[in-house]
């Protein structure tokens, strides 16, 4: 089994064809028919072109130089390789599963907006091991392994290149995912809120969880951290040297022990004072 550096270093040349292929149609995208998803979320409804492209280009990628890896991808229903992968499935500790969401923010790519992403993780039973993000309008990825810290660069670079990514001083603003509105007017009085239910606008772009590798945000309340997006971004933000926890305060579970890929309620804080009010917030609200 290659490790996951060693399988980040391979993928990320067709990643970068893939960012090169989503930022060159954004503007004439073809807007696919919506997935059915649950609470009326506009934004898990979304699917284009560049979703099912990016993710069949990846398969055959995956098929090719790692054949016998599992893969889970977002649109694993509608794509023609699924059937050709050992499994979906999380498997055994140290029998990886990569994951690819292959636009995530895809509402915001099909309104014109520059914070999208192609994000890469790979999953091991207890935990994540690796998660690669490239924002292709901004010429930015970012990337994290287990236990050595969360690295920034521009798409012509590789993974060496890279620097560590540390953020000293995040602006003062939290962002609550679809359904955790309701938190917002206890928080206001410490943080600027971005809720994104009400707040999304087609006009202009509002940080989406990627703000926590840009410094846009010094927190997030996540409804669920799915492995394939949020979650993983939260993750990356902890090997940045972010806290991240349940609803609780309590740590994340082992990947093994959730259902439908996905942590229940991710809570992320840039300090520990920070990460301390939002458990608060939520306490008060329970």
């Amino acid at each position: 089994m290659p490790t996951p550096r060693e399988i980040l270093s391979a993928l990320l040349p067709h990643l970068k064809v893939a960012a090169g292929y989503a930022a060159k149609i954004q503007a004439s995208i073809g807007i696919q028919p919506d997935k059915i998803a649950p609470q009326n979320n506009f934004f898990a409804e979304a699917l284009t072109d560049a979703d099912l492209s990016i993710q069949t280009f990846i398969e055959v990628t995956l098929l090719s130089l790692f054949p016998n890896i599992r893969f889970y991808g977002e649109e694993f229903e509608k794509t023609y390789n699924t059937k050709y992968f050992r499994s979906i499935e999380l498997g055994p500790q140290d029998d990886y599963l990569v994951t690819l969401d292959p636009i995530d923010g895809t509402r915001f790519y099909m309104d014109g907006h520059p914070n999208y992403q192609i994000i890469l993780t790979i999953l091991n039973a207890d935990g994540f091991e690796a998660v690669i993000a490239l924002s292709p309008a901004l010429d930015r990825f970012y990337y994290s392994l287990r236990g050595q810290g969360t690295f920034a660069g521009s798409l012509a670079d590789d993974l060496d290149s890279c620097q560590p990514l540390k953020i000293e001083t995040p602006k003062n603003q939290v962002i609550l995912s679809w359904t955790m509105d309701y938190l917002a007017e206890t928080l206001r009085e410490n943080f600027s809120i971005i809720s994104v239910q009400p707040d999304y606008s087609r006009e202009v772009a509002i940080p989406n969880t990627n703000g926590l590798l840009t410094g846009d945000l010094t927190g997030a309340i996540l409804a669920a951290g799915k492995f394939i997006d949020g979650g993983a971004l939260s993750w990356m933000a902890k090997e940045m040297g972010y806290i991240i926890s349940d609803h609780q305060g309590n740590p994340l579970p082992a990947l093994s022990a959730c259902k439908d890929y996905q942590w229940p309620g991710v809570v992320v804080g840039s300090t520990p004072e920070v990460h301390g009010k939002l458990l608060a917030a939520l306490a008060a609200n329970a």
